[in-house]
């Protein structure tokens, strides 16, 4: 089981997202295997428990499961999608770390085009996925499937900004630049570090009193019901993208989609093998040898006469031309192949009995030669 993810920041339970902020920057920059004296496994293996750790907890939506249900909270069906470095690691903050890693070493002002770029503009909000399982039955037919998505919205008591009622102002801290510089003299120079502004974090714009609804984030969390069309002929693993459904955007940015991935439920009666249906059907004896017919259930629900030709071997197998999946947006369907097998009585009758010994006494014998008859011989002789 990881370790905590509050201990593993060094925050409290009820740290704001500012604090959470500043611990992750001070841990990444620690934990960096360009300044830390741990080996380059001990500094990887800390520095990605601690990624984790902020990937939840600076999330709203992430951080409210994590203190309801724990570690299990945040590893179910439903998930941020995406699976970017860029998503994990929060570019911006990284660009922050790595600005002051290097501007500290070399004088430079590493960070500083990026952090100006991200941080009062627009950006658009995180990808949502959702794993959906559905019938075999709703591969042949299609259908809407009505999803309900936890998600984030922009807050309307704020407008997104973060403070009370809208009310914001220019940081005064950094002058809206959303950055500030530290300038440290060495042998070697004067050398320049650039980081986030503590007091907006990043954002250029500040607040006297935070807005109650959201907290400061701008953002609340809400559910919202969502349609999903399920196409005829889908595949396993197939993704869906629902534009627009996903987090809210950043500043003003549009917001996330939804990625639904498509699982199918294996059928008891039925197998998949691309468009065509796997089945079987059991039959007697005579029926092999004689021919006859079965009745066969399709995956319509529609039960129809299936014929046995004279002498089809067991395991053979039987084609029902169109009654398999539909090919994707296409009309046309593959076929149903129905692989025929021996129903053997467990228990038969005397008279069965008897019959069964008659046959296997017959079986394998050459039948008799035919007699002439009586006109024939006749002429013959004549």
């Amino acid at each position: 089981m990881p370790e905590d993810y509050y201990k593993v920041l060094g925050v409290a339970k009820d740290a704001s997202p500012d604090d959470i902020k500043k611990a992750y920057r001070s841990l990444a920059k620690k934990y960096h295997p360009d300044v830390t004296d741990l080996s380059k496994d001990e500094a990887e293996a800390k520095f990605k428990e601690v990624s984790e750790a902020y990937e939840v907890l600076s999330d709203e939506n992430k951080r409210k499961l994590y203190d309801q249900y724990g570690h299990a909270g945040v590893n179910n069906q439903f998930s941020k999608g995406g699976f970017s470095w860029e998503d994990f690691t929060h570019a911006d903050d990284i660009s922050d770390i790595f600005g002051d890693i290097f501007g500290s070493m070399f004088g430079g002002n590493f960070g500083r085009r990026q952090q100006s770029r991200s941080a009062n503009s627009p950006r658009q909000g995180e990808s949502l996925r959702y794993d959906l399982e559905i019938a075999l039955t709703d591969v042949l037919n299609g259908k809407t499937a009505e999803l309900s998505i936890p998600h984030s919205v922009t807050c309307g008591d704020c407008r997104g900004t973060g403070g009370k009622d809208g009310n914001v102002e220019t940081c005064h801290a950094c002058g809206g630049s959303g950055q500030m510089q530290r300038v440290s003299r060495t042998p070697f120079g004067n050398m320049v570090s650039v980081a986030a502004c503590s007091i907006c974090g990043g954002s250029g714009r500040s607040f006297k009193e935070r807005c109650p609804k959201c907290r400061g984030s701008g953002r609340n969390n809400v559910s919202s019901k969502v349609s999903v069309d399920i196409p005829k002929g889908v595949e396993e693993g197939t993704r869906l993208r629902v534009a627009g459904a996903g987090d809210a955007g950043h500043s003003g940015g549009p917001p996330g989609d939804l990625i639904v991935v498509i699982h199918i439920k294996g059928d008891k009666q039925f197998h998949r093998d691309g468009t065509n249906l796997w089945s079987e059907v059991a039959t007697t004896y005579p029926k092999l040898v004689l021919g006859g017919e079965e009745t066969i259930k399709t995956i319509d629900g529609e039960t129809i006469s299936l014929t046995i030709p004279a002498g089809t071997q067991i395991g053979g197998v039987l084609r029902i031309t169109g009654k398999g999946l539909p090919k994707l947006y296409q009309n046309t369907r593959g076929n149903m192949l129905v692989r025929v097998k021996i129903d053997i009585p467990l228990k038969v009758s005397p008279q069965e009995r008897e019959l069964l010994m008659k046959l296997d006494e017959q079986a394998g014998k050459k039948p008799p030669a035919k007699t002439k008859s009586k006109l024939r011989q006749k002429f013959e002789d004549f």
